[in-house]
């Protein structure tokens, strides 16, 4: 077996077999082959790999270049997608070759943390991933937001196709990406791709000419669904915009589906409001997101929850073994390698899940992440107070 990466047009011929049959239908056409082919420019600056035999590509990984914001902080972070491997390759170790090499390579290009979908959540917790928040999905009849339609809100709503609003939309998630914690965004190159495909309607709110909220969607028939994608808002008035944009819709659609992240309390968008919030993982089809540390380096600068410090140990990972020195002081993290005894021990699912908020150091133990004494859970809790971050980009 060997490794090697890629470039973007020779993606067709090693990487599409694969991923076609592991995720479409199969076997695929002439013509979707084709159009795989014409995506490809926008796939220049990902990192492919490919892992061969006698010349015939068995398995593929790829990362996208793009950014997250960890705690208030924007790092570099590898996306990671295009994971496929031919049925005849599978269970012997190509992928987590690859992954090993693609996580080494992108952390030497700069990145900082990574984020994926998994196809099995348990593979890549090997790997040092830890699971986030799913984004959840409400499910509502439209006339439940009947009050919103005698509001007179200070701002207005305009409807176009995603190819003419995608500036406004793009620039809004730059904006969010600043903002909110876990938000991601793929670079220029890849960004560029969602300005025509797939065909979309855009809502964009503005209050004097401010963009205030966004959300693509599409009607499916008359009387049936408005689905929409994440529901993109600077606070509460770009919310009430956007739900009495969608309030419009009441004699259109039976219902609306809308993207929320896991700090959006739909049930309080109206009285007598019926409202389905649903966060639904499955596999492999629906997984929550999960994400790591590339870096321990990452961590200098995020906000300090407190003014105190602990050492840890960083086991079973490559990329972050070793002891640090953890402190926070002056409101920001600040990490230091050191040679003295550790006061925890933490795999890189448990430092990553701490430096997300997804865990607390308690649930770092018990999840088998960890091990570490009362002063150690004291003080980590303290640097590292839970915080849901949301992961705003497929990929």
């Amino acid at each position: 077996m060997q490794i090697r990466q890629v470039s973007a047009d020779e993606r067709t011929d090693t990487m599409f077999p694969l991923q076609a049959y592991a995720f479409m239908p199969s076997p695929w056409s002439d013509a979707e082959r084709e159009a795989y082919a014409r995506r490809m420019v926008f796939y220049r600056t990902a990192t492919s790999l490919v892992a061969e035999e006698d010349g015939q590509a068995l398995a593929g990984v790829a990362a996208f270049p793009m950014r997250q914001n960890v705690r208030g902080v924007v790092q570099d972070m590898a996306g990671v997608a295009s994971v496929a491997a031919h049925p005849s390759a599978r269970r012997r170790g190509f992928v987590r070759e690859l992954m090993i090499r693609l996580l080494r390579q992108t952390r030497e290009q700069g990145c900082a943390v990574s984020a994926l979908y998994p196809f099995r959540p348990s593979f890549y917790g090997r790997l040092g991933y830890v699971g986030v928040p799913r984004v959840r999905t409400a499910s509502f009849a439209p006339e439940g937001l009947a009050h919103l339609l005698r509001a007179e809100l200070p701002g207005e709503v305009e409807r176009l196709r995603l190819a003419e609003g995608f500036d406004a939309y793009n620039d809004l998630t730059l904006r969010l990406l600043e903002k909110r914690h876990g938000f991601s965004v793929y670079d220029e190159t890849r960004t560029a791709e969602f300005r025509e495909s797939p065909p979309l309607w855009v809502a964009v709110a503005r209050v004097d000419g401010e963009v205030v909220g966004a959300v693509t969607y599409r009607i499916a028939e008359y009387g049936g669904d408005l689905v929409a994608g994440d529901l993109l808002t600077t606070g509460p008035m770009g919310r009430a915009l956007l739900l009495q944009f969608f309030a419009r819709h009441v004699d259109q659609v039976a219902r609306i589906e809308v993207k929320i992240g896991v700090d959006e309390v739909p049930e309080l968008w109206g009285t007598d409001f019926a409202v389905l919030t649903e966060g639904r993982v499955d596999h492999p089809r629906r997984g929550a997101p999960m994400v790591r540390l590339l870096t321990m380096e990452a961590l200098d600068g995020l906000p300090a929850g407190a003014d105190t410090a602990v050492t840890v140990e960083v086991v079973d990972d490559d990329l972050l073994a070793g002891r640090y020195r953890i402190t926070g002081a002056g409101g920001a993290l600040k990490v230091e390698a050191v040679r003295g005894e550790p006061e925890a021990t933490l795999t890189c699912a448990g430092i990553s899940a701490l430096a997300y908020g997804v865990l607390d150091p308690v649930e770092v133990i018990t999840r088998g992440f960890g091990q570490m004494g009362a002063s150690a859970v004291e003080a980590l809790g303290a640097l590292f107070p839970k915080s849901m971050p949301y992961l705003f980009a497929d990929f």
